[in-house]
């Protein structure tokens, strides 16, 4: 009590000093005509009355009169104690000079011999005449000339305006609007008023005054009083050039009725009377030009345009188990604040959150998450983001909160159910629930990238792998076969072997030779002749003379010319037996001679072959080579199929073989789709798509992008390619469903047969690819097994009979499993609707309307007729589209697609 006695006494005592200090106050018009007189009044406030007052008005304005001097004395008594304050005032009369902004010097004057001064105030001098209240003064000096008249008041003399604070916005940004009146005339009042609907707007009134005030400004150097009628706060909430409507007020007006002057004196009292007119006015409609938010806006953007802060608070940090508890977050600042829409919190697993409760208090509007923990354990909630898009800035903000952690304990019957040793079943025992669903995450390792339309069965390689498979079991086959008739012919051995047994007795005539034995040497060179000719025509010793072996030889293909030297060596073997030696050289020459005729014979012999085997290869290429063309397949467009192959032949092998720029690609988009920037991660996979590329993996990872960008058409379109490159790529069918029901327009399909539906699911087990190098296995295996039945003996070739038609089976199977999938991804029938609503008509360019598709329904074209198409829905209903409303799904043979 003491203390609080000490703190009164003093603050009486700064009260008391503050009144007993003298103080001079001046209070002026701040806006005033050229013509106009005003006054100027100076107030001086204290305990004793001031001494010489000093003022000038300066060179800038005429005294007219003044000053005007007024005291005036107060006393109060409260508690016996007794209070004197005086207030002294001077009053001057003023006009202008000029035109302009010009400063009033400040008063000074001396109280109880201290000096004060007054502030120094601004007036704005204009030439455009005096305000309603200088014009209601003069109203009443009419001329004696007057003839009678009524004063009306024109377009210039009342007026309304709408200001708004900004022409131009995004979606949400704040705009300010002021309503004001304007007006030099007398008004007696208002009636009918009409303000803006503000449509496009969200709108909020900040002033609507109920006593209306005016005060003078300067418009266009005239003066007005004017007063604000409203003012709200505007958000737009759509794109593009929104007019707000003129807003309309009836003003009652008093004018002056003036009668003609009957030349009496008393005319100018009595003449005159005043009635009230209707005067409407208007604003001007005023154009707002709004733009769109930029793309790209982070996943926890929550609408919120200008600058904002946030803050994110536990109503506890410790709980227990089945106790409520609230996450309390408080967004506040400048900006479309009534609009912000909750932060998503991510709340940890069996934590049952209810309705939020949002509440807004001036600037900060508030978010409360009630919610009740199923679970005990240490837990974590948040970081919360939440991001804003700033207009002054031009780009997105985010705001993290601080992670809050939450301690939350065992609760009573948590504690009661493990205290007992008996098993007591848990009375919160639930099923585990979804939470959420979305697409699931793109790929992210590399993917096989091949050439846009390119399939292995079907391609040059796959069929050339399938003859090498027919032609070396064609090899074995022939190989085995002619290895044992080798076997059983003795002729065929002995000729084979002619120029093995003729080279050896060669070699040891040639022994002989260097050893100069001149009788051995001619006899052996004998023997190696006459071998040899018998072994390679199959002669016997008995019918070994030289007419029989010429007319073998030549019958054989060997010339008469080399017959007849054949035949001379023989002859000089035997003169030289029985005849004397001729020496070295002459030995020397008939063994060279030898062994070039039987090296000339033999070759001569070996031509016929040589040929038919070169014969043979050339054959086997030229089956080869058309093999190619005769599995191309030719789809509706034959243009596009041609031009696809021709981009592919200059484009496909230097993009596959430069396969390090679309691997940066890949990675580049695999990390811009993780930061959620997912118009980078589209850009990166687009380039590598635009390259003559293609994975389901590629596709895929569009599809992704495009959903996250709610592109849900262009999403559905990248899942179909992905299929139709792999249908056996469950995540790809999984997004496809999954995107399909956010399609407005639900089509029931006609059932196929359950024959095609079972073969259709089986032949999407695989990709294409696998099912071709299935085909190759199987086709091997196939081929094995009939060399077994062709070439084996009792049970084995029961048993290659037997699982050759099982593995032929399965390899028919194969390989019309891998031409199903191709010629399904090379279909130029199936397309999206990619515009976002479009009519159908029954007829090409014009007819009657039959139905509306929208973005993302899947359709079959039929035909094409100029620039429309014929369209089939999955439940049969047919109609004409035009072109550029739908995007095809195959991409072969459309390198822009």
């Amino acid at each position: 009590m003491r203390r609080l006695a000490i703190l009164l006494t003093a603050l009486l005592a700064w009260s008391a000093t503050a009144r007993a200090q003298a103080t001079i106050t001046v209070s002026a018009q701040n806006l005033v005509a050229a013509d106009e007189q005003f006054n100027v009044t100076f107030t001086i406030e204290g305990e004793s009355r001031p001494s010489d007052f000093q003022w000038e008005p300066g060179d800038e304005f005429q005294l007219v009169w003044g000053p005007q001097k007024g005291t005036s004395t107060s006393i109060s008594i409260v508690n016996g104690k007794k209070t004197q304050t005086s207030q002294t005032t001077y009053t001057y009369v003023l006009m202008p000079r000029a035109t302009g902004t010009f400063q009033l010097p400040a008063a000074t004057a001396t109280v109880k011999g201290q000096k004060v001064s007054s502030r120094s105030i601004t007036i704005q001098v204009v030439s455009g005449g005096a305000s309603a209240q200088q014009g209601r003064q003069q109203q009443g000096q009419g001329s004696s000339g007057n003839t009678g008249g009524t004063d009306t008041p024109g377009g210039e003399d009342i007026f309304m305006r709408l200001t708004v604070s900004k022409t131009k916005a995004v979606v949400g940004e704040t705009i300010s609007a002021t309503l004001k009146l304007y007006h030099r005339v007398n008004i007696a009042g208002f009636e009918d008023a009409r303000f803006p609907a503000f449509t496009g707007f969200w709108s909020q009134e900040v002033q609507a005054p109920q006593n209306i005030e005016f005060h003078r400004e300067n418009v266009g150097d005239r003066i007005y009083d004017a007063a604000v009628l409203r003012s709200w706060t505007l958000i737009p909430q759509q794109a593009g050039e929104i007019t707000i409507d003129p807003a309309e007020l009836v003003c009652l007006v008093n004018v002056r009725d003036r009668r003609a002057s009957s030349g009496s004196i008393f005319d100018s009292f009595f003449q005159d009377e005043y009635r009230t007119v209707r005067k409407r006015v208007s604003t001007p409609a005023v154009k707002i030009n709004v733009s769109r938010i930029p793309a790209g806006a982070p996943a926890s953007f929550g609408g919120g345009v200008g600058s904002f802060r946030m803050n994110a608070t536990l109503s506890r940090d410790s709980l227990q188990t089945h106790d409520a508890g609230t996450l309390r977050i408080a967004v506040s600042g400048k900006g479309n604040i009534s609009l912000l829409e909750a932060p998503k919190v991510d709340f940890p697993p069996d934590f049952e959150v209810y309705d939020i409760k949002t509440g807004v208090d001036g600037n900060t509007k508030t978010f409360e998450y009630p919610f009740i923990p199923r679970s005990h354990g240490d837990f974590v909630i948040g970081p919360v983001e939440y991001s804003y898009y700033d207009a002054a800035g031009g780009k997105f903000v985010t705001l993290r909160s601080e992670p809050m952690p939450l301690k939350v304990s065992k609760g009573a019957e948590s504690a009661q159910a493990s205290a007992g040793g008996q098993l007591v079943v848990n009375p919160n025992r639930k099923d585990v629930r979804d939470l959420g669903s979305d697409i699931r995450f793109i790929a992210t390792r590399k993917p096989a990238l091949a050439r846009r339309g390119y399939f292995f069965v079907g391609s040059g390689l796959f069929w050339l792998v399938a003859a090498l498979l027919c032609a070396i079991a064609a090899a074995v086959y022939f190989g085995v076969r002619k290895a044992a008739a080798r076997r059983a012919d003795v002729v065929g051995t002995r000729r084979s072997g002619a120029s093995k047994m003729a080279r050896k007795r060669l070699a040891l005539a040639g022994d002989f030779l260097h050893k100069d034995l001149y009788g051995a040497f001619y006899e052996e060179l004998h023997k190696a002749l006459l071998g040899f000719v018998s072994d390679k025509l199959a002669i016997s010793a008995a019918d070994l003379s030289k007419e029989n072996i010429s007319e073998r030889l030549t019958a054989a293909g060997v010339s008469v010319e080399l017959a007849d030297r054949f035949n001379g060596l023989l002859d000089a073997c035997e003169f030289a037996r029985y005849a004397p030696s001729e020496g070295h050289d002459a030995m020397n020459a008939h063994y060279e001679g030898a062994v070039a005729v039987i090296s000339d014979i033999d070759s001569s012999m070996r031509k016929p072959s040589a040929k038919g085997a070169g014969a043979a290869v050339i054959a086997t290429l030229l089956l080869l080579v058309p093999i190619e063309g005769r599995t191309q397949t030719v789809m509706p467009g034959s243009d596009r199929v041609s031009a696809s192959e021709e981009i592919a032949d200059q484009v496909g092998n230097d993009v596959l073989r430069g396969g390090g720029d679309a691997d940066a690609l890949w990675d580049a988009g695999v990390a811009a789709y993780a930061d959620g920037r997912w118009e980078e991660a589209s850009a990166a996979w687009q380039e590598i798509a635009d390259s003559g590329l293609e994975s389901s993996e590629l596709y895929y990872n569009l599809g992704n992008a495009a959903f996250k960008q709610d592109d849900l058409a262009h999403a559905i379109l990248w899942y179909e390619r992905a299929v139709k490159a792999n249908p056996s790529n469950a995540d790809a069918r999984y997004n496809l469903d999954y995107a399909r029901t956010q399609v407005q327009d639900r089509i029931e399909e006609v059932p196929e047969f359950f024959l095609e539906t079972w073969g259709r699911k089986a032949c999407w087990l695989l990709p294409s690819g696998v099912w071709a190098a299935l085909f190759l296995i199987f086709l091997a295996a196939t081929l094995a097994m009939l060399l077994l039945f062709l070439l084996g003996r009792g049970g084995a070739r029961k048993a290659g009979f037997f699982v050759g038609i099982a593995t032929l089976v399965l390899a028919l199977l194969c390989l019309d499993f891998a031409f199903w999938q191709r010629t399904d991804a090379r279909s130029d029938t199936g397309a999206i609707v990619t515009a976002p609503v479009v009519e159908v008509k029954s007829s090409p360019g014009s007819g009657v309307n039959l139905f509306v598709l929208h973005e993302g329904t899947k359709v079959k074209v039929l035909e094409q007729v100029g620039d429309w198409c014929n369209i089939e829905l999955a439940d049969g209903r047919q109609g004409w589209l035009k072109v550029g409303n739908f995007d095809y799904i195959c991409t072969f043979g459309n390198i822009n697609t």
